[in-house]
Order: structure tokens, then sequence, then C-alpha cells
């Protein structure tokens, strides 16, 4: 990064702009204002951390930032070139809580240390950018959400497309891909949600790329493909990319370079854990756009809440580890038969053989393992990171003999992976306390008895308290002072304390150390030897005990991919525990994948809708296959129309990540697309009504769905005219029947719609079939069924879901006047604006349904007790006139 910044005005400099530049014959800065300036002009877009003692200060346009976003005081201290400085400062012990704030929201952060000893130091210590900390570069444990990856990506683009590279740091894994058209773009930025996207400093960049938060632009000739490659040859030391199948991938070798260039900036040290480059190829999973991942609520619900999603409902895994690969799982369904099917066959294995439990429970003891290997891995691993990891390699026997016995060629295979790390555990439990302390400076990191100087310099500190008590009893016997006290300060080391009114009684031998208000602090030649040889024990021991612990990370990262390939498996093993489990505490069932075009579900639920409701949930059946592709769903609203569709498309997508379904039975045939248009709202920042959404998202479905993709779309043309809206939603229907051939459910209100499957096309069957949701008037209350019947509904009911909303009595009884004013004249009003050849439809009465008796509808409106004589007599009269 201070290449990419050197050559920037210092006036650029927050302090600068502040008035503090020395120009013409101002005073001149202070030595460590100029330090600090120094390290700034590297960074000017960072806020700089500036370690002062035991405080990371900021200052200028830097502290005024800060206090804003934390909530800190800002202040003004002493002087520099002739003004006072702002200030803001954080604690260095508690640094990370306010670090991870600002990561938060999107801030980078330089952490400028002190790097000589301020106790030998002559004059100013030396300071230096050790780190920079960016949204998508921490690997500190508290800075991340431990049940997400937290990714950078790096973007490149030519006329052939856009190539894609992202590193999840913390867990260690680099992954590239290449795609030709912004909508792909789009849906794998909305699959990845990288936390910093890199790209490079041109115009021209799609609206929702502009629109992203945590967007970083970069010189773009660091986005060069032959550059890109010389950087990625010359970090994993090789001679070619073949091993990693990206030399016949330009786009993306530049995207990975342009990453990895700025990885080595921020992080300013070897990055070991980074081994080798994954290419994820688009034809391996079902295609989701933003959109569609959007509708569906994966794992975010449309208003942004995280909870009542179906991550929400399916994630029970045991580690963080775990939780994070099933949420890649989600965003990523497979298409890939055999991989799904070795899963799906674990799953029913550890049902069968009730393994599931014993192994879950295995899995309480091995932490984070993944993420813990590679803060060793960057050397910044703390001393009950080392804990966790031995009690999870301790586990490791256990779960193995818990799996070999298990029938099932993914188990075995997992199994297999896990190997034989008894060397390394073997040395960190002997290494290793029982419960080490959080920071190694505290001392007592190291077990007793491994190394046997650090053992014998631990006796010389551990026994000073005796002598200490020996030597109080010994000194107050002979000088007769019976309130004389031993006692260690840090600043003036041990002492003898001896009350003023006691002083004159001190021995000779007694050199005087520390004067108190009410006391006299001493010291002798004994005690200041004893004091000479603790404290050089204490500070060997810590040297000693730093430097073994130095030692374990050389030892962990010559065995760090071994290590990491164990915790991968037991990643999976969590993740198809948890599937074994969800299965049977949710009575889900194990899908059949068939090589032909089919869709058949029975007694579907949706796995959300039914977790959240009180009430038992309606299972509903759906059929799809070559001569049925598409259903036209009617029905009221709030019947359940909506659930139907996102419950058969979450069955589908559950099947394609290994899980077992919300279902009694689900045969599943090959799947290439899951696309929806469900809802919308107006797009404010683009300038788009909701209108306008619904046809840029159904517009996207007519141009990529195909004869293996699963739609839903549900209310088509219902932003526009009634009319408009009906032969919108006419063609759009034609159009998915009978060109894209894909299965689709159509839910919508326009009945006419229902006629499309009387009408033969080509020849033969339309290929579109009527189903609706149930509902039946008791009274004046309207009961939903939310069972899926063949068949076209015959009414909308529109007015009674009205009356269930809430809306005043009068306004429904006058809606149902004007109803019947319509169904009056709504015959000729509809043929008359309609051509007959446009639709061969039954008609639609206006904007309601038909009912079987006007006057009757009129008559349930009408509440006696609130009318007076002469409004009941007009009642009665328009009645009449009705029937």
């Amino acid at each position: 990064m201070p290449s990419h910044y050197n050559g920037r005005l210092m006036a650029a400099l927050p302090g600068y702009r502040s008035g503090m530049h020395v120009t013409e014959k101002k005073p001149e800065h202070t030595p460590l204002m100029k330090q600090f300036f120094a390290a700034k002009a590297d960074y000017p877009d960072l806020l700089l951390f500036f370690r002062m003692g035991d405080f990371y200060e900021l200052f200028y346009d830097d502290a005024r930032k800060a206090a804003r976003l934390l909530d800190i005081t800002l202040t003004q201290r002493g002087s520099s070139g002739g003004a006072p400085i702002p200030m803001a400062g954080v604690p260095v012990h508690a640094y990370e809580g306010y670090l991870a704030r600002l990561v938060a929201l999107g801030e980078s952060v330089a952490i400028c240390e002190q790097i000589g000893d301020p106790a030998l130091a002559k004059g100013l210590v030396e300071r230096k950018v050790v780190r920079i900390v960016t949204p998508g570069t921490v690997t500190d444990e508290a800075l991340l959400d431990e049940r997400r990856d937290t990714l950078l990506m790096a973007l490149s683009r030519s006329k052939q497309g856009y190539g894609l590279a992202w590193a999840d740091l913390a867990g260690g894994r680099f992954m590239v891909n290449e795609v030709e058209t912004e909508d792909a773009l789009e849906a794998e930025l909305a699959r990845l949600e990288p936390a910093e996207l890199l790209v490079p400093d041109e115009e021209n960049w799609p609206e929702f790329l502009r629109q992203r938060s945590g967007v970083r632009r970069r010189a773009p000739w660091l986005f060069d493909a032959d550059s890109g490659r010389r950087q990625l040859l010359a970090f994993f030391k090789l001679h070619d990319l073949s091993g990693f199948g990206i030399d016949d991938k330009p786009r993306a070798t530049a995207a990975a370079g342009a990453l990895l260039g700025y990885v080595e900036e921020t992080q300013k040290q070897r990055l070991p854990h980074l081994t080798s480059i994954a290419v994820e190829t688009a034809g391996e999973a079902i295609a989701m756009n933003a959109a569609t991942r959007r509708h569906l609520e994966l794992d975010t619900r449309v208003d942004g809440d995280t909870r009542n999603t179906l991550l929400g409902v399916l994630d029970s895994t045991v580690t963080p580890m775990g939780g994070r690969l099933l949420r890649r799982w989600l965003h990523r369904p497979l298409r890939l038969r055999e991989v799904l099917q070795q899963r799906h066959h674990a799953v029913a294995t550890l049902i069968d053989r009730g393994a599931d439990a014993d192994l879950r429970e295995s899995f309480r003891a091995l932490g984070d393992i993944e993420r813990i290997l590679t803060r060793m891995a960057l050397r910044s691993a703390r001393p009950r990171d080392f804990s966790t990891l031995r009690d999870g390699l301790g586990m490791l026997p256990a779960i193995a003999a818990q799996l070999e016995a298990l029938d099932s060629p993914r188990l075995q295979q997992l199994r297999a992976e896990l190997g034989s790390h008894d060397d390394s555990a073997h040395l960190l439990a002997g290494a290793i306390a029982t419960q080490p302390p959080l920071k190694l400076s505290d001392g007592g990191v190291i077990a007793e008895g491994f190394d046997a100087e650090l053992d014998e310099l631990r006796r010389l500190s551990t026994h000073a308290d005796q002598f200490l008590i020996d030597l109080e009893a010994r000194e107050r016997e002979s000088s007769g002072i019976a309130n004389l006290k031993v006692g260690y300060n840090r600043v003036h080391g041990y002492y003898i304390e001896i009350s003023k009114g006691q002083a004159d009684k001190a021995p000779v031998h007694y050199t005087r150390r520390q004067t108190l208000t009410n006391a006299e602090r001493y010291i002798t030649e004994e005690l200041k030897n004893f004091e000479d040889k603790v404290l050089s024990a204490r500070e060997r021991s810590l040297s000693r005990e730093k430097l073994l612990y130095e030692g374990l990370l050389d030892t962990i990262g010559e065995r760090l991919e071994p290590l990491r390939r164990c915790a991968a498996a037991l990643s999976e093993l969590d993740v198809l525990a948890c599937f074994a489990e969800r299965a049977q505490a949710l009575d889900w069932a194990r899908p059949e994948l068939d090589t032909a075009p089919c869709l058949k579900i029975e007694r579907g639920r949706h796995p959300v809708v039914e977790a959240v409701r009180e009430a038992p949930f309606e299972p509903n059946d759906l059929d799809l296959h070559p001569q049925r592709r598409m259903l036209v769903i009617t029905g009221p609203n709030m019947g359940g129309k909506s659930t139907y569709m996102r419950q058969n498309a979450l069955i589908v997508l559950l099947a394609h990540i290994g899980s077992f379904v919300p279902a009694s039975r689900a045969v599943i045939g090959p799947i290439d697309r899951i696309l929806t248009r469900i809802g919308a709202g107006d797009d404010l920042a683009k300038g788009q009504s909701t209108f306008m959404v619904e046809m840029a998202e159904t517009s996207y479905i007519l141009h990529h769905a195909t004869a293996h993709s699963l739609v839903l779309m549900d209310e088509i043309g219902r932003g526009t005219s009634t009319y408009d809206g009906l032969a919108l939603a006419d063609a759009v229907a034609r159009h998915l029947a009978h060109v894209n051939r894909c299965y689709t459910l159509f839910a919508t209100h326009y009945f006419e719609l229902t006629a499309l499957a009387d009408e033969p096309h080509e020849g033969g069957p339309s290929g579109i079939a009527n189903v609706h949701l149930d509902a039946v008037e008791h009274g004046e209350t309207l009961v939903f069924m939310h069972a899926v019947k063949d068949g076209p509904a015959n009414r909308s009911f529109g007015l009674q879901v009205a009356a269930l909303a809430g809306l005043p009595r009068a306004t429904v009884a006058q809606a149902r006047r004007r109803l019947a004013e319509l169904e009056q004249r709504g015959g000729e009003t509809h043929a008359a604006q309609m051509a007959p050849q446009a639709l061969d439809a039954p008609q639609q009465f206006g904007l309601f349904a038909p009912v079987s008796s006007a006057a009757l509808e009129a008559l349930q409106a009408i509440d006696p007790d609130e009318l007076t004589p002469k409004q009941a007599l007009e009642a009665l009269y328009r009645m009449k006139s009705l029937l």
C-alpha cells in the first residue's frame, strides 16, 4: 500500500488540512508529530492508530472521525506547529473492541507500533506501521463473525467478461472464477457478499457495483494478467500455474494477482496458510440470481432480519467452522449427483446407526480449529488457541472410532482425511498448561515439566514468597519493630517498610529507598541481592516461555496442511451430523435424484413457516414433468400461494446441498437454475418503480430459464392497469410454457389465465394445469384451508380478506356496492375493451371476482343497528334493483 500512495502531497494529510502545515515561518512541529506525519503520509485515507505507551492515539482529522464513530472523547493536549493537537485514544488492552466497530463500519486502520524498547531508546522511540486492518483482511477472533466467512474479493474485466478472485484469510481459502455478463457478476456478488471489493480505478462499472459498500478502487495496472501471473508464481514458488487450472483464465489470474498484492501489502508478513488456488465452475452449481436469493430468504429476510430464515431452521451445527461450511453449501447448491448422493447416503447412515448424537457430542470439544490454525500460521495465536487445538486433537481418536463402523463411502473418506495427529496432540498435551492465561505476557502458558530450564527459573520466583515471609520475621525480631513489613511494587522493587513513629529504630544497615507520608521504606544488601536474583529469574522465565511458545508455532506451522485437511473433514462431518439431527427432529425425508426430467413432491412443507407457526402445517403435493410443466395457481390472498411456491423451491435447494427435505417423498430430476419473481418494491436508488423492478426481474427470467429450470412467478402484471397487466401476464405465461419450457409455478389473480390449460399448443397438450388454494366462508368469517387442489379457484375473496385486515365496515360495504355495479356492466365493458382474439378466456368482472348473488352480498354488508329508517328504505330499494 505505501508504494501506491507514495508521492502524494503532504498537504493531503489531515493535520495539514487543519492548518498545521509548516509553511513560511510558522513554528515547527514537535518530533513526535513529525514522526506521526511521516507514518500518516503513506496512509492518508486510513485511520492511523499511533502507539503511545498504553494507548493507541489518533490525531487531527483521524481523531475527529474516530471520536464520532466510536463515541469517545475528543481532547486537545499540547501543541505542535503553533496550534493545539486534537487527540482521541483507545487503550491498548481493549483496542480490539474499538477496531471491530470501525471495521464493521467499513473503515480501515493502520497500526503504528513502537518497535524499539522505550527503556533503551535514546530520545524518541522508533515507530513503524506493522499491519493494516481492512474489512476483508481481518483474522483476529474478536473482529470476525464466527459463523460467517469474511471475504476479500478482487475484480478484473475485459471485453470477454469479468474475472473474480476471493480469499477467506481467516480460513485459508483462495478461489477464482470467470463470468461473462453483468447479470452473472451480480449473482456472484450476491452469493459471496464480500466484505471488501477491490476494483480497478476506472469508469463505467455497473450500477449495482457502484452502490456496494466496501468497494476500494486501486490502480488499474495492478489488475494486469501478466503481472498477476508473475506474482502468483513468485508467491507459490512455482514454474507454472497448470496445477491450479487457471492457465486459460487470464481474467481470473489478473484478479488473483491484484488480490494477493493487496493482502501482502496489508498483512506485511508471509501468508503460509494460502497454499493453493481453487477454481469454481459455474456448471457444477444450481444458478440463482440476486433476486432469487433475496426472495427465498436463505439466510436474511427481505427486511434485513436474520431470524426465521432457512439457515435459521437448518443450522444446528456444533462448531463455528461447521456453521460457515453450511452457509457456503446453502448459497451454492450443487448439480453433481454423485457428490449429493454420497451426502444423502451419509446422512441416512448416521440416522440408521444412531451415530449423529455421539458425533455431535464429540464436536463440542473441538472449537474453531480452522481459524485457530490460520492464527498459528500468521503467528498471532493466543495461548488458549493452543489449549483448544490440544483438546480438539485429543478427541480425534474417539471420532475416528465412531466413524469406523459406519458403512458410508463419504464418511469413510472423511475418516481418512482426519488423519493421525498423535505427535501434535502429545506435544501440546505436554507443552500447554491445563488452563493457560489469556496472554503470553502473563506467564504460566507452558506446562510444568515440559522444559527443565523454565522449571528452574520458575522455582526461583515461586520460592520468593516464603523467603520474604522468613525475612520479615527475622527483621522484626532483630529490630524489635513489631509493625515492620516487607513488600514489593513494580516501580521501586522490594522494600522494608517502617511507620514514621518507629523510623528512629531503623537499624544502621538499612538504606532509605522511599519516603511516604506515614512511613519510610528501606532496602538492605540481603534484600537487594534477592531482588536482583528474583527479578532476573522472572524476566528470564518470561523470555524462555516466549522462546518455547515460538517453537510450538514453528512446529505446528510445519504440520499445517494435514491439520487443515483434518479441520475441513471435521467441518463436513459437523454439517452431515446436523442434517441427520434436523431430519429426525423435523420429520424430513431423503430425496431421490432422478436422471429423467421431473419434479414430484409428496406432502411437501415450508420448513420456515412450519417452524414458526403454532398450528399444524398443511402439506401439499407437486407433480411436474415434460407433459405438465406449468401450474397456474389461483386462490385468495393469504391463502398460501406464495408459501406453496417457495416451499417447493426450498425443497429442491435442500436436496441439492445434501440435506433431507420437508416432504414424505421427493423425486427431483435435473435442475440447472432456480429463478423467482415474488414481491417487489421501489428501487429508489436506481430510480425504478415497483412495476419496473417487477418487469426487470421477469425479463431476466425469460432470458435465462431453460427446460431444466424451476421458475416461481407471483402476481405478474399487478403493478399496472388491469388490462395491461392481464395482457402481460398472459404473454409471460405463454412464453415460459412454450418457449422456455421450464418448470413454472405461476400464481395469479387473473382468472382469465386459467383458460391457458385448455388451449392446445402445436397440436398437443398445453403443458399447463390449474390448481388453487382453497378457502371456505363460515358466516362472515373466511377460513383459509391452505390445501392445494386441482382446477381453478372460482373466487378471489378480495373483500373478505380486506375485512380481515381491519378495513372499516363502511369501506367494505361501499366496496361491495361498487362490486355489484361493476358486475352489472362488467361483461359488456370487458368485451368492448379486450379484443376477442387477444384472450380466449372467461369473463373477468372488473377488479373483483364474480359472486353468486349481488343482492346477497349487499345484504351481508348491512348493519341494521347503524341504519336510519330512511337509509334502511334506500337499501331495500337498492337490493330490489340488484335482483
